[in-house]
């Protein structure tokens, strides 16, 4: 009699606290990013990237893509809080809040709106 192994296949989803990230540098905080998605993690990020960190991870991402290895990423937040006048004035960026990250085999955003990001994590494909 054979014994059929159960292999459970299950994705990964790290939540990533404001604290990790503002210990990081920005180049750190891609390396971090790709690292872990490469790895087919999802990762949740209590305060998201700057534009332009958002802008760097697309391009590194674009740069690395292999068909059969690394599709890419999928991500989606919303911003931190709304510009005041004084932030406007100074030229204050607004540093995104909530941020979903995740290899594009396995994340898929079906909405979002003001209050919800509801994100579909397709198992067994990346993993």
């Amino acid at each position: 009699m054979v014994k059929k192994s159960k292999k459970k296949s299950s994705i990964s989803i790290n939540l990533i606290s404001k604290q990790k990230l503002e210990k990081l540098s920005s180049q750190e905080k891609l390396d971090f990013i790709l690292k872990e998605i490469r790895q087919g993690k999802v990762l949740v990020l209590e305060q998201g990237l700057t534009p332009l960190e958002q802008t760097a991870l697309i391009e590194r991402t674009m740069a690395e893509i292999e068909e059969d290895a690394f599709t890419g990423i999928e991500m989606d937040g919303y911003l931190e809080d709304k510009a005041t006048l004084f932030r406007r004035f100074f030229g204050v960026i607004r540093k995104p809040g909530l941020t979903v990250i995740g290899p594009a085999d396995l994340i898929k955003t079906i909405k979002k709106d003001g209050n919800i990001i509801q994100t579909e994590i397709v198992a067994g494909q990346g993993v």
